[in-house]
């Protein structure tokens, strides 16, 4: 593997540190941007940020900095956002501005050095699909429902219903056509569309993978706003129990931390998926019940979780990757089982304080009218 001069912007964060490491012990020579926002690190260099990596504290929005940070760089990995769903609804200069803005600045301070880059991957989402795929039972035919209508939900019947029939969750594949539902899946559609685009025109090989629910070490536990795995394990570590929306048996994949760094080296040592978006999960649908269930069992706490039966603006009912696509292009396999997985965060969990701000959290929800 040949080392390279390799830019990560977010590589304070979850998945970005992750990458950064696997990246450092490869070899490759690593420059972080990230500005250390105060809702995910408190405005402090986290424990974990790797200090054979060059850091560099900076908005993606500065592009004086954004431009010195791609200083000799080949490959970049933009991986910079503001993430939460339901904050975002809110929040929208806020979420517009990182991720919009601060992709247009990276990609404007790249193209007046284009002649350097050999590779863009960027973090896409899962979101971006509004609900998943199905498959209408009494014809077999793949179905692409939008979201379920407010009668529906007030009558408290979850499950999306055509013709009669209950449809059943498959894989959603990446030809599913788009419905964002939040500000944030928005801005992650712009993300992905805006390198791909950029990078065909400009011939800067490009890849936006579409990460499912990724959990591991190292979520901000302390935000109310991350994964649902951390989500949970912050409740439960205070004693209290996750609260769930609807009725718990809506379905996710979650993706382990090491399967998303994964498929990002792949991406990197392959030409298979350039100009592609691509689908990196499991393939696996697991229902939130059941995740706060295993959370709590593997910390030993004997505490149900707390089925609110409200439902949030927005929310979607299943939604679990094909990833038929990183098969064929990259030889992309997850290789973390959830039980195994799980194990892992909950022996880091159990050495971590969280302040459980969920409540708080749900409150403003409530109070811009995106809980009912």
């Amino acid at each position: 593997m040949d080392s390279r001069n390799i830019l990560v912007t977010g590589g304070a964060g979850f998945i970005g540190s992750h990458l950064v490491d696997k990246l450092v012990d490869s070899g490759h020579r690593v420059r972080i941007l990230d500005s250390l926002v105060d809702q995910v690190h408190n405005g402090e260099p986290p424990a974990h940020l790797n200090t054979g990596a060059e850091f560099v504290r900076a908005d993606v929005c500065d592009a004086e900095a954004v431009g010195r940070a791609l200083e000799g760089i080949e490959v970049v990995y933009h991986q910079a956002a503001e993430v939460g769903v339901g904050q975002s609804m809110y929040e929208i200069v806020r979420y517009v501005r990182a991720n919009d803005l601060g992709t247009a600045v990276l990609l404007e301070e790249m193209l007046k050095r284009r002649g350097q880059f050999s590779k863009l991957i960027v973090a896409s989402s899962m979101s971006i699909y509004g609900e998943g795929a199905y498959r209408d039972p009494a014809t077999g035919a793949a179905v692409y429902p939008q979201l379920r209508s407010d009668a529906q939900l007030a009558a408290h019947e979850w499950e999306l219903v055509e013709g009669g029939s209950v449809l059943e969750p498959i894989g959603t594949p990446e030809e599913k056509p788009l419905f964002p539902t939040s500000v944030y899946a928005v801005s992650k559609q712009d993300q992905e569309q805006y390198c791909l685009a950029v990078g065909r025109a400009y011939k800067i090989p490009t890849v936006a993978f579409r990460y499912f629910n990724v959990y591991g070490t190292r979520q901000a536990l302390s935000n109310p706003y991350t994964g649902v795995c951390a989500i949970f394990s912050s409740r439960l570590m205070n004693d209290q129990a996750p609260m769930i929306f609807e009725d718990g048996e809506q379905s996710r994949d979650f993706v382990h931390v090491s399967d998303i760094v994964q498929a990002n080296l792949l991406a990197l040592e392959s030409d298979g998926a350039d100009y592609q978006a691509v689908n990196i999960g499991t393939g696996r649908a697991t229902s939130v019940k059941e995740i706060a269930k295993l959370l709590a069992k593997g910390l030993g706490k004997e505490i149900e979780p707390e089925i609110v039966g409200k439902y949030r603006e927005g929310d979607i009912r299943h939604c679990v990757a094909d990833i038929s696509k990183a098969r064929k292009l990259l030889g992309f396999e997850p290789q973390v089982t959830l039980e195994a997985g799980l194990e892992e965060l909950l022996a880091w969990v159990s050495e971590q304080e969280a302040d459980d701000k969920v409540q708080a959290a749900t409150d403003e929800l409530a109070a811009h009218s995106l809980v009912k």
